[in-house]
Formats: C-alpha cells, structure tokens, sequence
C-alpha cells in the first residue's frame, strides 16, 4: 500500500474563528498523540487570511487514515465545526 497525503483546506467562517481555531490545536495535538500510522500532520495558517488553514498530512496507507477519521477526537472535531466553515476542501493525493 502506497502512502497517502491529505491537503486539508479550511476555511472558518468569521463569526466563529476564535471558537473553531483551538479546536484545529486540539485535533492537530491529538492526532499526534492518539494516532498510529501518521508521518505528518502539520496545521499551518494562511499569511494573508486569518480564517484559512490547512492541514497537511502523510499517512502510511488509507487504512490507517481511514481509522484516524473514525477516532473520537477527529469525530468531536466534524461534529463541533458542523455549520460553521465556510469551506472545506480535501485532496487526497498519492506520491509517484
């Protein structure tokens, strides 16, 4: 199996930067901690946008990014920004 590599795009809704953005620190600290199979899982903030921020990510397979996506913590993230991004776009990218 090949790796994966997430580029995660987010961008917040300005009303709820300030109540979304510790959650981003939470997920990135505890994917680190709590998930096996990760290489990378960089948060970074956009420079010229304060609302926009991307993960970038690197996992040993889809199956170990399959069970990240099923963890409580990555779950209580979907569950908590539901409604409150104002975009969210994920690519998935294989390395050749």
């Amino acid at each position: 199996m090949s790796k994966i590599t997430i580029v995660a795009k987010i961008k917040i809704k300005e009303e709820f930067t300030n109540e979304i953005y510790p959650l981003l620190v939470d997920l990135h600290k505890n994917t680190h901690k709590n998930d096996h199979g990760c290489i990378q899982y960089d948060l970074h903030k956009d420079i010229n946008d304060k609302n926009s921020f991307t993960f970038i990510e690197t996992w040993e397979n889809s199956e170990f990014l399959d069970i990240h996506m099923s963890k409580e913590h990555f779950q209580l993230f979907v569950k908590k920004t539901e409604n409150k991004l104002e975009n969210l776009d994920i690519t998935k990218l294989e390395k050749i």
